[in-house]
């Protein structure tokens, strides 16, 4: 590990790479051919029979939702996905450190370096994911280029068949105006998904989180920026309703 002789964890200069990944590139990843062929022990040393991932916190970048996440719910599993590889190997020294600096603390977050646009379902169940997390996404600002943004429909279907029905909560944040909307608009015409209320945001200690965690959003904040947020309930599907 790259040590810093203060914090006693990783330092990011020595795992920087670019800011973004082609996620529709044949990248060579290893992957399970069902959740029932995953050993998760690889991700979570303190692993036992019977767990399941439920926070699912996709392009996890430098980890700082997860830590921060982390002792909030201690007894929840989360997960990061990366898919830059010097990224992901810093969350894993991240997480090691404050595995030792903390312990017991901590041994509830993992990060995978994996392809969310290709694979989800390979690691995750029906109905598994309760709180799903796509925060300062690649905005693909070219129009040609709108095909590998992380919110699109053909991969909200993914993300409602792993997301829990009725509670399941996905998290968005950017600070892009365009991209906020663009993510809003797909989320609302799709019938899986509905926009959780103001007053039911306000009650929510996750969402002050969602601006504040990331280094992206510290960016953002040392700038002047704007951070938009928003939320979505994974709901039942209507048709099903009617049958």
């Amino acid at each position: 590990l790259h040590m810093s002789s203060n914090m006693e964890l990783p330092q990011k200069r020595y795992y920087r790479q670019r800011a973004h990944s082609n996620p529709l590139a044949d990248h060579c990843f290893e992957y399970p051919v069902s959740p029932d062929e995953m050993d998760w022990r690889e991700v979570f040393p303190a692993w036992e029979d019977g767990n399941r991932v439920e926070f699912l916190d996709v392009g996890c970048g430098y980890g700082g939702l997860l830590t921060s996440l982390s002792p909030l719910y201690p007894d929840t599993l989360m997960l990061g996905l990366e898919i830059r590889v010097k990224v992901s190997d810093y969350v894993k020294d991240r997480i090691k450190a404050l595995q030792l600096s903390h312990a017991p603390g901590y041994t509830n977050i993992g990060v995978l370096r994996t392809n969310a646009m290709k694979h989800l379902p390979n690691y995750f169940r029906k109905g598994q994911i309760t709180k799903m997390f796509c925060l300062f996404p690649d905005p693909h600002f070219k129009k040609t280029k709108h095909k590998w943004r992380i919110i699109n429909r053909s991969l909200l279907a993914e993300y409602a068949y792993i997301m829990r029905e009725g509670d399941g909560l996905m998290y968005l944040a950017t600070d892009v105006q365009d991209l906020h909307q663009w993510m809003k608009e797909h989320l609302e015409a799709f019938p899986l998904f509905e926009e959780v209320c103001e007053a039911e945001r306000q009650k929510d200690p996750v969402i002050p989180l969602l601006s504040s965690s990331t280094e992206e959003g510290k960016k953002v904040a040392r700038a002047g920026g704007v951070v938009y947020t928003s939320c979505f309930r994974r709901v039942s599907d209507p048709k099903a309703a009617t049958h």
